[in-house]
């Protein structure tokens, strides 16, 4: 341990419970996570790429049966690829048996491939992206026609490579599934790195998942989703190669705008040269990928975009390999490894709801004091309490606590700034931010005599 990490951590025992606004300095980055970082290889996802194109498309309608072309050889060789990096992950298909239903033209054995690396604790921390592919315009002018009482029929077997729109996200996914599997580190959390089928029918992969997932009442912590993320040029000539997006959907303290703030924060310590564009909104104005199944089921999660798009090459047989940039996909996929890291080592996000669901927050004895209160979370050896004006974005002041479970901030008032408070571990690292935010409050139409 550092001697910045030693400090740190006697200061989190001996840390008053009363707050002065300050700004904490920045933590030592943790060796583990420098380590996976610097070993992200473009030369690996290029060769992933490579061959995700070379079956031709991974249409979710696509052959099953042949071992070169379609998505059943494509679903075949992830999962073979999966086993042979590790014998610490477990990895599996997780199979659902759609009926025909909107895009979904027929009856279909939908597949996503899944990778597990075990943690001490059950709480997950996903990163994904979409397997499938699909050539929109292919399908269509080679399918088969509407007839008399028979609706359109496209050809699902047409040539759609796929390379960036979703080779990309998976190539970063078994990217890091390889270096987190051989990294030796133990991770508190559950690591699951899955690639998505479905997503172009309209997220039914992912929806699957998150809602078994909910109903079986999961614990995720962060879903890291990437999907479009491998190019630098977009369709207008812009290059950028240099940042990144990361959609993220509301209210401002949402989970999900929390994850987004702190993937930006943990970024400027381990990959200061990218930047993160946090863009508050769910995705792309009228489009969207799998995270928002995991919003839809109350799980937190954001999707990581490339900065400029080629609009013209998605959905096509033109998606392929020579338009990428693998330097740039290497910086994302960096990121994704910091963040994921950091979530999985930290202790979990405190708990700051009771048992009604009550933000566990008030006005002190006074009337007039900030007083905070959170449920300790396991592994936990002290707090970092933020605060901001109300109208600002983004967290002004920082200041850590001892190992408490309470905090009174004398003569602040709880209307005028927002509070979040973090788990630190033993080892310096950081939980997502959990934010104090003031409950709804439903109104109800007044009744008029006649």
């Amino acid at each position: 341990m550092s001697s910045a990490r030693r400090l740190l951590t006697a200061l989190l025992l001996v840390a008053p419970a009363g707050l002065a606004a300050q700004t904490a300095p920045r933590p030592d980055a943790d060796p583990r996570i420098e380590k996976l970082v610097a070993a992200v290889s473009p030369e690996r996802m290029r060769a992933t790429v490579t061959k995700l194109e070379s079956f031709g498309t991974r249409s979710t309608l696509s052959d099953t049966v042949s071992t070169t072309r379609g998505i059943g050889a494509a679903r075949r060789w992830i999962f073979d690829e999966f086993k042979r990096m590790s014998p610490k992950l477990q990895v599996s298909y997780d199979r659902h048996l759609l009926a025909q239903q909107g895009r979904i033209t027929r009856d279909v054995d939908l597949v996503n491939v899944v990778a597990v690396l075990p943690g001490r604790s059950p709480r997950r921390v996903y990163v994904s992206g979409h397997y499938d592919s699909v050539n929109q315009r292919g399908a269509v002018a080679t399918g088969r026609p509407a007839t008399a009482g028979q609706p359109a029929q496209p050809n699902d077997d047409v040539d759609a490579p796929g390379a960036n729109d979703d080779g990309s996200g998976t190539a970063l996914t078994m990217e890091l599934a390889r270096l987190f599997a051989e990294s030796g580190v133990e991770f508190d959390a559950t690591l699951v790195f899955i690639t998505w089928a479905g997503e172009e029918q309209g997220l039914i992969g992912s929806m699957a998942h998150a809602s078994a997932l909910a109903d079986a009442s999961g614990v995720v912590e962060a879903n890291f989703n990437n999907d479009i993320v491998g190019s630098s040029v977009g369709g207008s000539g812009l290059v950028d190669g240099e940042s990144v997006k990361v959609y993220a959907i509301g209210p401002e303290d949402s989970p999900s705008r929390s994850l987004a703030r702190y993937i930006a924060r943990i970024a400027a310590t381990y990959v200061p040269s990218h930047n993160i564009r946090l863009m508050a909104r769910e995705d792309r104005f009228g489009r969207g990928s799998d995270h928002s199944s995991f919003t839809a089921n109350k799980f937190p999660a954001v999707v990581f975009r490339e900065a400029n798009e080629n609009y013209a090459r998605q959905h096509s047989a033109d998606d392929k390999i020579i338009g990428m940039d693998f330097t740039y996909l290497a910086q994302n996929a960096r990121v994704n490894a910091a963040g994921a890291a950091s979530v999985a080592l930290a202790p979990p996000a405190p708990r700051v709801l009771g048992d009604r669901g009550q933000a566990l927050i008030g006005r002190g004895k006074s009337g007039y004091d900030a007083d905070l209160q959170w449920v300790a979370s396991p592994g936990a050896v002290g707090y970092r309490v933020y605060w901001r004006d109300a109208w600002t974005n983004d967290w002004q002041h920082t200041r850590v606590v001892g190992n408490v479970t309470q905090v009174i901030m004398p003569n602040v008032s709880i209307d005028d700034v927002v509070f979040g408070v973090a788990a630190i571990g033993a080892d310096g690292n950081e939980s997502i931010i959990s934010a104090y935010v003031s409950p709804d409050r439903p109104m109800s139409r007044i009744k008029l005599r006649k």
